[in-house]
């Protein structure tokens, strides 16, 4: 609840300084709807929006946004921790299991240190990518412009946001291989987040044979996110080489599918805009997103450590096998029914999120045909919203009234994750009614 409660007030206050303060815009104030789906969306880590961030908000506007993407990013709870510990005071063992659990640090030990050490690899990590990318943008910009532009991108890279202070996201940039390498790392090591990077990082420099054995959670998020990655920039190679690809070089085709592979699946900037993408290439995007990153990073999704599991109790069942494994290790039970009622809940909201938008955005579609075409931008924009992606096929702008709060609750619920969200409802829930069981009996099933 302490968790839904911190990222409610960020957007409070976030929306209220859009509302109130002055100088934040280039043209007309936004109203409160518009204000509130900006925020949620850059507290949410998200990146969708109603309007351009390049051209609707001055410098001290955007400056304002990304105080509160980086907020998002690392978490008020981590960011009170901080604070706590600059003032040296101790954690009580309630507030170490709270500020734990954004990061999954399930050891009450040195949480602190932890907290710190995040901290600690999250600014010299965006002040790297900062720096390169203001060098390879120095030409281009010159030398204030493009430090703004290098430090904001390197934030929103990082922290999966997919805001950007170019008008048209990153298509600009789509000959500039080097600009999307950098950022391309940036999300992927934001998307890991810092205890696998951490480990894979250890297991990297060790020589000893039994400290060079990683965990099962790492492996499967280096494992899945690798895949994901190589087998997606194949893919995308494969479905958009002579389409929104067809006017680069060689070189430029192969890092934007590498690129379009690393952004799909929680980070939100485009090279190529989706509004003109192959099907297939919607479709596959819808996939990725639904994935998403790892547990205890910036990332939104399912996460790659689910699919793990999911896999794995897939190929158990196929091969006739009582226990689930991975990695040479025994999937918990309890871990096993966590991930399936994760992704029973998720694909439960997502299905009737798309069925309800579909509604309210098609009713003013001119014909049939057009309402059906709708469909797949439609089912992207929930997708996107709910695993906090923020990529669209040009329909955030156009959302109703209606639409607008949908996705808002989208990208709130999506932040917190379906279990953390629908623990938090139920918090109130009797505590004797938690252990009854009723009687067992079976059915038959498949």
């Amino acid at each position: 609840m302490l968790l839904a409660l911190s990222f409610a007030a960020l957007i409070a206050v976030g929306t209220a300084g859009l509302l109130w303060l002055p100088g934040l815009y280039t043209g007309p104030r936004l109203g409160f709807l518009d204000a509130l789906f900006t925020m949620t969306s850059a507290v949410c880590v998200t990146g969708l929006s109603v309007v351009n961030t390049a051209t609707a908000l001055t410098l001290w506007g955007q400056l304002w946004l990304l105080v509160f993407i980086q907020l998002g990013g690392l978490g008020l709870v981590t960011l009170t921790t901080l604070v706590i510990g600059a003032l040296g005071r101790r954690l009580s063992l309630r507030s170490e299991v709270i500020v734990g659990a954004p990061i999954d640090y399930t050891h009450r030990e040195n949480v602190l240190s932890l907290t710190l050490r995040v901290a600690r690899f999250t600014l010299w990590v965006e002040a790297l990518g900062a720096l390169l990318l203001w060098l390879l943008w120095l030409p281009r910009f010159g030398w204030k412009d493009a430090a703004w532009h290098a430090v904001f991108h390197s934030v929103s890279a990082f922290c999966n946001a997919g805001f950007s202070t170019f008008s048209d996201s990153l298509v600009g940039l789509d000959e500039s291989p080097l600009s999307l390498l950098v950022l391309s790392f940036l999300i992927i090591l934001g998307s890991l987040g810092y205890l696998s990077s951490e480990e894979a990082l250890r297991w990297w420099r060790s020589r000893d044979e039994r400290s060079r054995r990683m965990s099962v959670h790492t492996f499967a998020a280096l494992l899945v996110t690798g895949v994901l990655l190589v087998g997606g920039a194949v893919l995308f190679a494969l479905f958009e080489w002579r389409g929104t690809l067809a006017h680069l070089g060689y070189v430029d085709r192969v890092a934007n599918a590498w690129f379009m592979s690393a952004t799909a699946r929680t980070a939100g900037f485009n090279s190529v805009s989706y509004a003109e993408v192959s099907n297939a290439s919607g479709f596959f995007t819808i996939l990725l997103m639904v994935v998403g990153g790892s547990p205890g990073s910036t990332a939104g999704g399912l996460k790659t450590t689910t699919l793990a599991v999911l896999a794995a109790l897939a190929f158990t069942r196929i091969r006739g096998r009582r226990h689930a494994e991975l990695h040479g290790r025994a999937i918990p039970e309890g871990t096993i029914e966590r991930t399936v009622s994760l992704a029973l809940i998720a694909f439960g909201v997502m299905t009737a999120a798309v069925f309800v938008l579909s509604f309210t955005e098609g009713r003013g579609a001119e014909s049939v045909q057009a309402a059906r075409a709708s469909f797949l931008p439609v089912f992207f924009e929930v997708v996107s919203a709910f695993c906090t992606v923020g990529l669209t096929m040009d329909v955030s702008p156009s959302l109703t009234v209606a639409g607008k709060l949908q996705v808002i609750a989208l990208m709130f619920v999506g932040r917190l994750g379906p279990l953390s969200f629908f623990a938090a409802l139920s918090l109130r829930a009797r505590t004797h009614l938690r252990h009854v069981r009723p009687a067992q009996e079976d059915l038959i099933v498949g």
